[in-house]
């Protein structure tokens, strides 16, 4: 069986709220995705994470771009450095791209289905939504006290 993932991070993947902040926007979580009906499993994880972690987008991956040459950036690269950082998270986003040598950060690589890194993390499992609209990140940002973006992962 397969799940979807909704995850809200901070833009800065540096970043992490305080405990309170994380408590607030894990309490507007539980009204703003809720799980889909009919025994499928669903649920909400709020995760401080001790080293950058990649938050991607699982199955939906498509082409990745570089920014300094426009290449195609092979998934399985990608995939690679996933498989490389698991468990331990990365100590830096800076990489080298394959396609022209050029350094470069992990989070300015274009994404064509949204990716990213972080310290903090809401993940909603299998929620009766597709996206967050406007509005609701505006909220969660409130909430955190800083802005956000979201990752739909389909593992």
């Amino acid at each position: 069986m397969s799940d979807d993932v909704l995850s809200v991070i901070p833009t800065d993947p540096q970043w992490q709220p305080d405990q309170a902040a994380g408590e607030r926007a894990a309490a507007l979580a539980a009204g703003m995705a809720p799980g889909l009906p009919d025994g499928v499993a669903s649920g909400i994880d709020v995760t401080w994470h001790d080293a950058l972690t990649a938050i991607d987008c699982g199955g939906n991956l498509e082409p990745i771009g570089c920014p300094h040459c426009r290449a195609s950036i092979d998934t399985e690269w990608y995939a690679d450095l996933l498989e490389e950082h698991a468990g331990e998270g990365f100590p830096t986003l800076a990489v080298t791209v394959p396609c022209c040598g050029a350094a470069t950060a992990l989070d300015v690589l274009t994404y064509d289905w949204p990716c990213g890194f972080a310290r903090f993390e809401i993940a909603f499992w299998n929620p009766a939504r597709d996206w967050f609209d406007e509005d609701d990140l505006a909220t969660f940002a409130a909430a955190l006290g800083h802005p956000v973006k979201q990752v739909r992962a389909h593992i």
